[in-house]
């Protein structure tokens, strides 16, 4: 097949047959952003889910595989670049004006995949050496103003290829790999087999231009969109319900890549926050949906957080359940079996079932019921037998179309903490031994008891540690159990899941006290914990700036009936205002402990921490702390703390303020992501002049 566009390019593939065609329309007319494009004079493809039908006829459906060769032709001075999957094996002269390069993709791949990109970007090159030897290059296409803010994106990529190799297995299989950044691009990034586009946003990276999020974003997606090479392109998803299928599964690959590279259990605590915040409200409302849909009216609306996120915790389950390494022998039996193959999720479970030896005929109900089910568990201590016993009952509340649900087979992840703060051996009734400090338990009915046996005391329990199941979990610990655990529990998540649980439930009652007209109080026991974790030398900056941090205002609307937001507000302002004045020693030495002189990646924890505390530190209203936000924002020599000084200054009126944010105005007006983060700022202000600002 052939196209032409606006009669000065040409491409052409072959599958079994050929077809040639030339579109009336103008590329400029095309402002869908999907099939052919153009972008400042430049053209590219979005094939997926059905971008592929708006270029030439096609049966543009994922289990359609083929072998494609491609040849594009163009004029030289206009499109002196043309890249498309696969390798090039050819390119030259068709006259004076036009030049042509072929490129051939020898694995089978779908349209979807498919990609085009004609035009004067410049490219960033480097050499990647795979476990077997095999050398492929690298390359990075930008607007060649851009190119000095490629390099950390390259970085990312050879991270990503070695971490797949050692952690999976696959290597990558064609000569070349090439990332094109893209400003006009509204899918975030694509996985085109050898050639992704992307959004500038999740290329360009400069630490005077990017925040650390920034990087650790720029990071994920670079290996997210790699790792698809296998999971979504090699063996890709027989029809649109089984998107989540290529999409969870990356995501969890991408959650672990981004894991390994920087704090596992800060990222374990950052990707549960988010599930929670726009995940769990999509289960609970009317669009409730499985993670593989029956039934759909518009493809693109498939992409969603349910298929995406809630799919990779389906996806981290089958990891809890079997271990790292019955979950790496899984993939690989899905990836010798499947190779080149459409597929579904069942054949997915069935990959990890048979590799493992299980029968995960209950998991599969986790693909077909939507909603998030709540586990309800209680605890009973014995004394005279000590024993403890567990009760757990699982619910999945009712959503569109699916009144009633079945039990799901949830795996439990818990711990049982003795009064010294250390993790008790857990030993079920009728096993001869203890299995460890953190234990699995299989719940598959609507109610289960496990009673744990030789419990010399009342231990408290850690439960669902690390997340181990995408669900709502209830107990009834005491405040001062969560206190307990908020200091002692080995588990990061769990951690910092006491804290917030213990947090919640004094702004709720100060709500209460809020709404009865009572006046407001913040509990000794409350800073003092706080002041605990800020004193904590051992603990990782960036674990201590999310354990000092309270919950949402979106977090608190959902556990209020008939919840009032300007309340919530009130009550979560005051007791950060409470925390700021308490602490003001503290809030003061963590920030000057942790200066970090120079940039470094490795220090982002440090720049996190610190910037929670001058944020901290303003919210008392004195001089030093305008002084020292404006200060940092003007000298700082990276994104991070300029962002720091001014979120620092942000809902506080004054000079300061001022003359920071004018100076960062005028300093990155020019560039169009640095501005984004600018006007977030000032819209996102509370001041009350923000509205005419």
């Amino acid at each position: 097949m052939s196209w032409m566009a606006n009669n000065y390019a040409c491409m052409t593939s072959r599958t079994a047959s050929f077809w040639k065609w030339k579109p009336s329309w103008s590329l400029a007319a095309n402002t869908s952003l999907m099939g052919l494009y153009a972008s400042n004079g430049n053209l590219f493809t979005q094939c997926e889910p059905e971008g592929f039908r708006k270029i030439t006829y096609y049966l543009d459906r994922p289990d359609v595989m083929a072998k494609f060769t491609t040849t594009i032709v163009a004029d030289k001075q206009k499109l002196p670049v043309l890249l498309s999957n696969g390798n090039k094996v050819g390119e030259g002269m068709v006259d004076k004006k036009r030049h042509w390069v072929k490129w051939v993709d020898p694995y089978k791949k779908s349209l979807p995949v498919c990609a085009g990109c004609l035009s004067k970007l410049s490219a960033l090159r480097s050499q990647y050496v795979t476990a077997r030897g095999r050398n492929v290059l690298l390359e990075i296409w930008t607007e060649p103003a851009d190119q000095d803010k490629a390099a950390h994106a390259l970085e990312s990529l050879k991270h990503a290829m070695k971490w797949d190799e050692e952690r999976f297995g696959p290597e990558y299989d064609l000569d070349i790999y090439m990332i094109v950044a893209v400003g006009d691009f509204n899918m975030g990034a694509m996985e085109n087999k050898g050639l992704n586009i992307f959004n500038t946003k999740y290329v360009l990276a400069r630490q005077d231009t990017a925040t650390d999020s920034d990087f650790h974003n720029v990071e994920r997606v670079i290996g997210h969109e790699y790792f698809h090479n296998w999971t979504g392109n090699r063996v890709t998803c027989r029809d649109w319900f089984q998107l989540s299928l290529k999409e969870g599964l990356t995501v969890f690959r991408d959650q672990e890549f981004g894991a390994d590279m920087s704090s596992r259990a800060v990222k374990r605590i950052e990707d549960v926050k988010a599930l929670r915040a726009m995940q769990f409200p999509e289960d609970a409302g009317p669009m409730a949906h499985p993670i593989r849909p029956d039934s759909y009216i518009e493809m693109n609306n498939f992409y969603t957080m349910t298929v995406y996120e809630k799919g990779a915790e389906v996806v981290r389950m089958y990891q809890t359940l079997l271990g790292r390494d019955g979950f790496r022998k899984g993939m690989e039996l899905y990836f010798r079996r499947h190779d080149g193959q459409a597929v579904t999720c069942d054949e997915f479970r069935a990959a990890m079932a048979d590799a493992n030896g299980v029968d995960l005929t209950q998991f599969a109900l986790w693909y077909s019921q939507a909603g998030t089910p709540r586990l309800q568990v209680e605890g009973r201590y014995s004394p005279a037998e000590q024993s403890y016993t567990l009760t757990v009952r699982q619910s999945t509340p009712a959503t569109p179309g699916q009144p009633d649900k079945q039990p799901l087979h949830i795996p439990l992840a818990l711990g049982l903490v003795g009064a010294d703060g250390h993790d008790l051996p857990l030993q079920l009734e009728g096993e001869a031994q203890p299995q460890g400090t953190t234990r699995v338990l299989d719940i598959k009915q609507a109610e289960q008891r496990f009673t744990f046996i030789h419990v010399a005391a009342e231990p408290v329990p850690s439960l669902l540690r690390g997340f181990s199941a995408p669900v709502r979990l209830e107990f009834d610990w005491r405040d001062d159990q969560l206190a307990f655990l908020m200091a002692h529990d080995s588990d990061s998540f769990s951690r910092w899941e006491a804290g917030q649980t213990l947090a919640e439930r004094l702004l709720l009652r100060l709500l209460a006290e809020q709404a009865a007209g009572q006046t407001l109080t913040l509990p000794e026991a409350f800073v003092t914990a706080f002041r605990a974790v800020l004193k904590d030398e051992l603990a990782d900056p960036a674990f201590k700036a999310l354990m000092l941090g309270l919950p949402s205002e979106s977090d608190l609307l959902e556990l209020v009936d008939d919840a009032d937001p300007e309340q919530i507000h009130r009550v979560r302002t005051f007791v950060l205002d409470q925390l700021a004045a308490a602490l003001r020693a503290e809030w003061r030495e963590a920030y000057e402990l942790n200066q970090t002189r120079d940039y470094r990646p490795q220090d982002a924890g440090k720049r996190d921490l610190k910037n929670r505390a001058l944020g901290m530190l303003n919210r008392l209203g004195d001089s030093w702390s305008a002084t020292t936000a404006r200060k940092q924002g003007q000298d700082a020599d990276n994104m991070t703390d300029q962002m720091g000084a001014m979120l620092a200054l942000r809902d506080r009126a004054g000079l300061e303020r001022e003359e920071c944010y004018a100076a960062f105005a005028c300093r990155w007006q020019h560039d169009a992501l640095v501005m984004d983060k600018y006007f977030a700022l000032v819209a996102g202000s509370q001041l009350p002049d923000t509205r005419s600002r």
